[in-house]
């Protein structure tokens, strides 16, 4: 009896062994993709682009956090430039956040993951026009000479710092070694003076 007591607890130390040594604790991912303005946000902006990464550290193998960075841009779209009248303009969402994450499959080739939180969110609105801007090049053979190229000139611009959070999921797919593609969607609302800026970046990247 002993001895199967004592080849018991070796068992399970080396398979606990074995389990700390696969989890790998810390992560790093970076991607991009586009954002879908949502809500009463998406009567005002088109579709744009994101760009962003995370590091993070992974508690066991379903529960872990992260700090994200993103960077959202959206084009502000057509009814409400004729309305205001001007001819162009952008809204640009800078935002960092605090993320735990739920893994509901991490021993398989899909891990699929449910993942909220919140932080901090910086935009920058603006109104521009085109111009034309000119400038003075060199080439010895010709020497000095002026070149015009075509440029936005902002006409007005707006920036607000404020509170938001996110929630949302997505997918992680084995590729080599500890990496995988991944690909995640997620719901942000950054909160402003008497309303919200609602969107849902869709990014697809690499997790290491």
């Amino acid at each position: 009896m002993k001895r199967l007591t004592i080849a018991f607890g070796i068992g399970i130390l080396a398979f606990a062994t074995a389990n700390a040594q696969e989890l790998k604790k810390f992560t790093a991912d970076i991607g991009g993709g586009f954002t879908n303005p949502v809500g009463s946000t998406g009567h005002y902006l088109d579709t744009g682009w994101n760009i962003g990464g995370g590091v993070g550290y992974n508690f066991s193998s379903f529960l872990g956090a992260k700090l994200n960075l993103g960077y959202d841009s959206m084009g502000i779209n057509s009814t409400t430039l004729g309305s205001v009248g001007v001819p162009g303009g952008n809204v640009n969402i800078f935002h960092a956040s605090i993320d735990p994450v739920v893994h509901l499959t991490p021993k398989r080739k899909a891990d699929f993951y449910l993942t909220a939180g919140g932080g901090v969110y910086h935009r920058y609105q603006d109104f521009t026009t085109p111009t034309v801007v000119t400038t003075t090049a060199f080439i010895p053979f010709f020497g000095f000479y002026p070149v015009a190229f075509g440029a936005n000139q902002v006409l007005s611009s707006y920036v607000v710092t404020k509170p938001g959070f996110d929630v949302g999921g997505g997918v992680s797919l084995g590729a080599f070694g500890h990496g995988k593609f991944f690909a995640e969607a997620k719901w942000h609302r950054m909160f402003l003076n008497g309303g919200q800026n609602d969107f849902i970046p869709v990014t697809f990247g690499f997790r290491w």
